[in-house]
């Protein structure tokens, strides 16, 4: 006889129960595939550019203002106007004397001399400083205007991309808002440097390819529509070979790297980006597992269009080198015609290739990676300001002396500043882009994400050299974005009711309160003249001085 023991529950248990949470699912999407696909734009059309042009106008009168003031070249503009100039007359860049600054200010630019020089980056970005300098001369203004157009077009794009990312014009018009008061796109608007015009091309490629996600999804719905199909039924779908989006996408990708070589990081992230965005595209067609197949199919020709086409754009930057014979290295090719190079490119191209590793070695050698410099900002204090540039300074100006009323001392600076009001914010609405676009699934907040990771995360690998705040100009259209996007958010639908409008609220005092700090720094941001302490009170770090 084998026993067993058993615990007999109670008849009853009084004790509480906690009752069991409700599995939180997400509804199902009532729409149609085809209705997925096709997410309407805004209706406003002709509304839409006009609030994208009137900001546009707004950011050009605030940056045109005394453009030509000072009439010098300040930081590395003596490098990049004399270089432009050079473009202008010989096709590529001459050396110039020591006094040449001095000559160019007085009126007489012609004391270039007859060698060449080293220049370390690409050309694109000094042709349109060209570009200036042959309408208007070789003066300050001149050799300005450029970075002036476009630093007022790269927030024209910017508006148009975040427009059709959230399908709303209000929330484009709040980025392009947000970069018309930035410090630091307005001083280098205003600027002869190269890294504006990277931002354009940068924020003008990734335009293209949100462009080219909704022509690929409306081809596809197209497909379904001419088939009479619900969906794709597993599979694969058409292969749409030549997408005009994307190869205008390459084009901007190879003038960016046309200008600087630091493009080539946001260019292999969005590569990737955007192959992301056809297998989700041929899923929700209902490719099933075949969507994946996109990841080869799609992507051999999305490799021809933005890296191949991009390096041959970027070849074609430097024609006018090519074109004449005096540019540094120019001779390698006739030099050393037993070269492996030379024999399977040619004299011109095996001299360009040969150019291009010098330049990788000046950016990659010791000379450089042991240089200091007094305004030097590590990539890590980027996103808070830690560091600004500075980009022009007259220190101890006395009393009576180019209007200081004294008593003691005045200053003029130009200084290379982001609004605090909008980058310290714009990191917070970064981290919260992320968790929407990781967490919630929202495609659209992995834009801002991965431009701002893109151009600013690989400076860390190059931090032993000296990296300069003023970098930092192709991360702010993004970190604009990513305030915008998070706004509109909260903003809701039009029929959010009360939360719509508690939010409007607070979105337009923020807006308000990054005016004046815009108004607060715009002194120190046009070399104005203003007593000691009230330079120092808008340095509001020791670091900042």
């Amino acid at each position: 006889m084998t026993s067993q023991l058993t615990v007999d529950a109670p008849a009853t248990d009084d004790r509480p129960t906690r009752p069991e949470p409700p599995l939180v699912r997400r509804p199902p999407d009532p729409r149609t595939p085809v209705e997925r696909l096709r997410v309407p734009m805004p209706t406003d059309r002709v509304g839409g550019w006009l609030v994208a042009l009137a900001i546009t106008a707004v950011a050009f009168v605030l940056r045109v203002v005394n453009l030509g003031y000072p009439n010098k070249l300040v930081f590395d503009e003596t490098y990049y106007a004399k270089d432009a100039y050079s473009l202008l007359k010989f096709g590529y860049e001459r050396s110039w004397p020591e006094n040449a600054n001095d000559s160019i200010t007085a009126g007489h630019p012609d004391v270039m001399q007859s060698g060449s020089a080293f220049i370390v980056h690409p050309q694109v970005g000094k042709w349109l400083i060209a570009g200036g300098e042959q309408l208007f001369g070789m003066n300050s203004f001149g050799w300005r205007f450029g970075s002036l157009v476009f630093g007022c077009l790269f927030i024209l794009v910017t508006i148009r991309l975040v427009r059709r990312v959230s399908r709303s014009t209000l929330v484009g018009g709040l980025a392009g808002l947000l970069l018309t008061l930035d410090g630091l796109s307005f001083v280098m608007a205003r600027t002869a440097l190269l890294d504006i015009f990277l931002a354009f091309f940068l924020i003008s490629a990734v335009a293209c390819l949100a462009a080219d996600r909704d022509w690929f999804r409306a081809r596809l719905a197209d497909h379904l529509v001419r088939h009479g199909l619900p969906d794709l039924g597993g599979r694969f779908g058409p292969a749409l070979v030549f997408r005009p989006w994307r190869i205008a996408a390459g084009v901007c990708f190879g003038l960016a790297l046309g200008t600087k070589w630091n493009a080539l990081y946001v260019l292999a992230a969005f590569a990737v980006l955007t192959l992301a965005w056809d297998v989700g595209a041929r899923r929700l067609a209902g490719a099933g597992v075949r969507a994946n197949l996109a990841l080869l199919r799609d992507g051999a020709p999305a490799f021809v269009s933005l890296v191949v086409l991009s390096v041959l754009v970027y070849v074609a930057t430097w024609a006018s080198w090519l074109a004449t014979s005096g540019g540094y290295d120019r001779d390698w090719g006739a030099k050393n015609p037993d070269a492996t190079t030379t024999r399977l490119l040619g004299r011109p191209l095996a001299s360009l290739l040969h150019y291009q590793h010098d330049i990788w070695n000046f950016h990659t050698g010791d000379f450089i990676n042991h240089a200091q410099h007094s305004y030097r900002a590590d990539p890590g204090g980027w996103l808070w300001v830690a560091r600004p540039i500075g980009i022009d300074a007259v220190n101890d100006i006395a009393p009576g002396t180019d209007g200081c009323a004294g008593p003691g001392n005045c200053i003029r600076v130009i200084s290379g500043i982001g609004t605090p009001a909008l980058w310290w914010v714009a990191v917070f609405a970064l981290l919260a882009a992320l968790v929407l676009w990781v967490g919630g699934r929202d495609w659209r907040f992995g834009i801002p994400v991965v431009g701002v990771l893109s151009s600013w995360l690989p400076w860390f690998a190059y931090d032993s050299r000296p990296l300069f705040f003023f970098y930092a100009i192709a991360l702010v259209p993004f970190s604009a974005m990513a305030v915008a996007l998070v706004a509109g958010k909260l903003l809701g639908d039009v029929d959010s009711g009360d939360r719509r409008l508690v939010a409007a609220i607070v979105i337009g005092t923020y807006v308000a309160l990054v005016a004046v700090n815009f108004a607060y720094l715009y002194p120190i941001l046009t070399d104005g003249l203003l007593p000691y302490p009230s330079w120092l009170s808008r340095m509001w770090f020791k670091s900042w001085i």
